[in-house]
């Protein structure tokens, strides 16, 4: 009798085990094509969902910011006759407590990697850009960006809003920094700096003066702008008219600004974050990245000859594909649309290089790694926002 209790003990465990194994197999498949669909790029969206077993509980744990996967997720579960306890937290998280956004409180904001300060700089946010709240952790914040892009910031680069407070911003009155960089002042003589300004920047306007604009700035400070530098964020909008010459002209202006990895203001952008750059002051918020931003807009140059290119059209640059490898991108610049073959790019610093070999400013490297290029304007693509 004792030999058969042992026998079915030992069935039993293995029986369960097995069961155990092909449940957590069959999760695994389910989840990575969940995964595939609502999170393929772990840039822009978190989902990080594991089933454990823990005694005689099948526990699913992580996170994910899309609440929509994780319901399917359980659902295709449950029709499989998978019993499981959900420990999944969903982002935003009880953390953030009442904030639902934030707004970057310094000219530059740099967004990291990992919350802490020596990990490597991903992205910058300037002054005035909104940011989704995710989760906080000690004096770091999970934020998203406009592009979607995810990232840690420092608390003391933000100021922290709850509903009312963010709707309050969004209907309020906003400046608007058109120069490539400057200050803002303590007094209308322009006598004490309160702040360095970078392009593109936001503030909310408190009054118009004669020479000035009183402003607050996210985190309550007021200051003074020079009007020669600044406009009514409306206005700007309502007069703005993106063209071919309006990106040439942000573009160039930016000549000689240095590189900066993760840069994306006119204090240092690196190639991507050029582009973002000076697709902003022309209404575009693009994807952040080189690679993400060649999959958006239309394709243009498809037998890599260069014909067809025009202006203000982005070029992108990196390792071509192989029966090994996929393409790799790398680079991205815009075409200038000349008979010189120049294009603008962030490398080293900003500066002009060309396609063509007799140039004495031809980029050999560019020349060898060009892998396509994409048109943005006039064209619809929910892959990047129009203000």
């Amino acid at each position: 009798m004792r030999i058969i209790k042992y026998v079915l003990v030992i069935i039993l465990f293995y029986s369960c085990s097995t069961i155990d194994k092909s449940s957590i197999e069959l999760f695994q498949r389910l989840n990575d094509s969940i995964q595939s669909k609502y999170a393929p790029d772990k840039r822009v969206a978190i989902y990080d969902i594991s089933l454990k077993n823990e005694g005689n509980t099948l526990v699913l744990k992580g996170e994910t910011d899309k609440a929509v996967a994780l319901e399917e997720l359980k659902e295709k579960l449950v029709r499989n006759n998978i019993n499981f306890e959900d420990r999944v937290v969903v982002l935003p998280d009880s953390s953030v407590g009442v904030f639902v956004a934030a707004l970057a409180n310094n000219s530059v904001s740099n967004l990291r990697a990992k919350g802490k300060h020596s990990a490597e700089l991903v992205t910058q946010v300037i002054l005035g850009t909104e940011l989704k709240v995710l989760k906080k952790h000690g004096s770091f914040t999970l934020v998203q960006t406009p592009e979607k892009y995810i990232a840690w910031v420092d608390n003391g680069g933000i100021t922290f809003l709850n509903k009312n407070e963010f709707k309050n911003w969004k209907d309020s009155e906003l400046l608007i920094y058109t120069k490539n960089i400057g200050n803002s002042y303590q007094d209308n003589g322009f006598n004490r700096v309160l702040t360095d300004m970078v392009l593109g920047a936001k503030v909310k306007i408190i009054e118009e003066l004669e020479n000035s604009f009183k402003v607050e700035f996210p985190d309550g400070r007021n200051g003074f702008v020079k009007k020669e530098e600044a406009e009514s964020y409306s206005k700007w909008l309502i007069h703005l008219k993106p063209s071919k010459e309006l990106i040439e002209s942000y573009a160039k202006s930016l000549l000689g600004s240095p590189y900066l990895w993760g840069g994306t203001s006119t204090k240092g952008m690196d190639c991507s974050g050029f582009v973002k750059t000076v697709y902003l002051m022309n209404g575009f918020v693009t994807p952040r990245d080189a690679s993400q931003q060649i999959l958006a807009g239309q394709v243009v140059d498809e037998d890599l000859k260069l014909k067809g290119l025009e202006k203000g059209d982005l070029m992108f640059f990196g390792s071509k594909a192989t029966k090994d490898k996929k393409q790799r991108v790398t680079h991205v610049g815009i075409w200038l649309g000349n008979d010189r073959q120049e294009f603008i790019h962030s490398s080293r610093r900003v500066r002009i290089n060309s396609m063509n070999p007799k140039s004495d400013i031809f980029d050999v490297w560019c020349s060898e790694n060009y892998l396509g290029s994409r048109r943005y304007l006039d064209v619809e693509d929910k892959e990047f926002l129009k203000l």
